[in-house]
């Protein structure tokens, strides 16, 4: 269904954001999927940029799996790597859980466990069986719309990120807030290399995502059928 038709739901503006909510069934489980997510950089507030997932919880969603497309700032990485999310950095201007604290959790959320650990593990598992090459690091969420520049990326590899990108963070920590388990991957679409940096743009991102992204499927179906979701 599209997000035009779900009341209260923001509707996605960025290129390859298809606006679609997809309800279905996947071995024995239930899945509801994004076809397209919103980022605060579209002009809207972290409230709404969230509100998916409020819904998600409200219909008895227990684990959530995030994506998107990042830069690496991890100099040991490749383009079209999968990047397993072991943790994150809030960078954003707005935290998604200012305001009035909502009964879904408590005021002060620990996230000293923001990415599933036993996820993170099956994810591996499935990947070695399948020789699929998957890394790990730390993702820094970042506002945007703008890309990095080589001293944003020097200032971010130095806070310690492997990846940087303009979505996730705000999501992930909505869904802990909620109890929702989390597994995340981050699809390495460009480089930062320190004695010569690239130029990056939105077409060689997508692409670089719609390679990764049947191996990427194929871990997040393999997990699912699991049972453990």
């Amino acid at each position: 269904m599209s997000y035009a038709d779900i009341p209260n739901f923001p509707v996605s503006t960025v290129e390859g954001h298809d606006g679609r909510l997809i309800v279905g069934r996947l071995g024995n489980s239930m899945v509801l999927a994004m076809k397209g997510r919103f980022h605060y950089y579209e002009g809207y507030s972290m409230q709404q940029v969230t509100f998916p997932v409020r819904v998600m919880y409200e219909l008895g969603i227990r684990t959530l799996f995030v994506s998107n497309a990042a830069g690496g700032v991890n100099e040991n990485f490749r383009v079209g790597d999968m990047m397993v999310i072991t943790d994150h950095i809030n960078f954003f201007p707005e935290h998604p859980l200012r305001g009035k604290n909502l009964p879904t959790g408590p005021r002060f959320p620990d996230m000293h466990e923001p990415y599933d650990h036993k996820l993170i593990a099956l994810a591996d598992k499935i990947a070695a069986d399948k020789d699929i090459r998957l890394v790990h690091g730390t993702y820094i969420g970042v506002q945007g719309p703008s890309y990095e520049t080589p001293a944003e990326y020097r200032a971010y590899h130095t806070l310690g990120a492997d990846a940087v990108g303009m979505s996730t963070v705000p999501e992930v920590i909505v869904a802990r807030h909620c109890g929702i388990r989390v597994f995340g991957i981050s699809i390495i679409t460009n480089i930062y290399i320190s004695d010569s940096p690239v130029e990056a743009t939105h077409e060689e991102v997508q692409e670089a995502a719609n390679s990764a992204q049947p191996l990427m499927t194929e871990i997040f179906k393999e997990m699912i059928k699991n049972g453990d979701c």
